[in-house]
């Protein structure tokens, strides 16, 4: 589904088909706003989510100034991931852009969690109700301030109540 560009909306950028189908497993919470999200075919590999921004993406962030996006990376117990990641966003959309991802792969939270689709559906309800049940998950809880932006600025797009 595509979004209307000129209302407020977030794109999602995926590494890989797991952060997809995270992605997809958030969508499925019925108190998303579907029409407001749109997760976009994964690039395979966390530099690649950055390429891809770079080339692609930055330019239809500077003409839609309502958009927002999420970039899903696979961090592979890296500790300079977000910063290297981070610099690569252009100061002015620092506010717009969010990464996120699982601090190793997604494939080491399904033993605990269930299935991406699972996990999603419980980031969502997180995002929602502004909880961090599944966020302070050992392999999440790095993302911590990149939620607590993200809540601030995306939950009022993706969620009518809040």
């Amino acid at each position: 589904m595509s979004v209307n560009r000129y209302q407020p909306h977030v794109l999602v950028l995926p590494e890989d088909d797991a952060d997809r189908q995270l992605a997809n497993g958030f969508l499925q919470d019925q108190s998303v706003l579907t029409s407001r999200i749109q997760v976009l075919p994964e690039v395979g590999g966390w530099t690649a989510v950055l390429d891809c921004f770079k080339s692609d993406h930055i330019g239809g962030m500077n003409k839609y100034p309502l958009r927002f996006m999420v970039l899903l990376i696979d961090f592979d117990r890296q500790k300079d991931r977000f910063d290297r990641a981070r610099a690569d966003i252009p100061a002015h959309l620092n506010g717009r852009v969010f990464i996120l991802g699982v601090w190793s792969e997604p494939e080491k939270l399904k033993p605990t969690l269930g299935s991406y689709e699972t996990i999603g559906s419980a980031m969502a309800k997180d995002c929602r109700e502004g909880t961090d049940t599944i966020w302070s998950h050992v392999l999440l809880r790095h993302n911590a301030s990149e939620i607590d932006r993200l809540r601030e600025h995306v939950r009022p797009i993706l969620f009518q109540s809040v």
